[in-house]
């Protein structure tokens, strides 16, 4: 692995437990604090659908995710694959939706700038009810 892809791998590895920690207590500032100004994510449905630009931005999908698991989701990590900019994290979560039992295994993928977060990419599946 070169020196860039381990940089790249350390911040994106500090970045996603502050993510996580935002999943579990819905305390998104220390996750905020480790992106760019100009951060931008891609969250695949809802209100959030498609390409979304800037941390004020980011700041209000998070607080929309948090409104959505009021109780916060658990998360068990399953695998991270990396290269010298891009770091992804496949994982599970559940908890409740909005009061309904949830479980979903889902795919972020950070891009890394210096020493920050520049963009998120978000990609799920349900693990509960087939509809």
């Amino acid at each position: 692995m070169t020196q860039e892809a381990q940089h790249t791998l350390a911040i994106a590895h500090r970045a996603f437990q502050h993510f996580q920690q935002g999943l579990a207590t819905g305390d998104w500032q220390p996750f905020l604090a480790e992106v760019t100004e100009d951060f931008s994510f891609w969250f695949p449905m809802g209100p959030y659908h498609g390409l979304n630009e800037g941390k004020e931005r980011a700041a209000e999908f998070f607080h929309y995710v948090s409104t959505t698991f009021e109780q916060g989701l658990t998360l068990t990590l399953d695998r991270v694959t990396s290269n010298d900019t891009t770091v992804v994290f496949e994982f599970r979560d559940e908890g409740l939706m909005l009061g309904q039992a949830y479980k979903n295994r889902v795919a972020v993928s950070f891009d890394v700038r210096g020493d920050k977060i520049c963009a998120y990419r978000e990609y799920f599946g349900s693990d509960g009810k087939s509809y």
